[in-house]
């Protein structure tokens, strides 16, 4: 029974700990470093500025512009 109570004790702990961890979500990029995060060297991708160069050749090629998922704002104006 001194084990089920210490277990519970501390996996109450660990719930209050993981629980103050989500209280204050703030956006911790501001607005003029989101130029930085966009840039293609940032990307998942180990070659992002040879893949975004590849990406216009491709489009360039079919003729087509976004049908792979492209990148606006929503505004309109690419």
């Amino acid at each position: 029974m001194r084990i089920l109570s210490i277990l519970s004790s501390l996996s109450l702990i660990a719930l209050l700990l993981m629980a103050t961890g989500c209280s204050s979500v703030k956006p911790w990029v501001k607005p003029y470093e989101r130029d930085n995060l966009a840039d293609p060297v940032m990307s998942l991708s180990r070659h992002g500025t040879a893949d975004a160069y590849m990406h216009h050749v491709y489009q360039a090629r079919e003729s087509a512009r976004g049908a792979e998922g492209g990148s606006g704002g929503g505004c309109g104006c690419n």
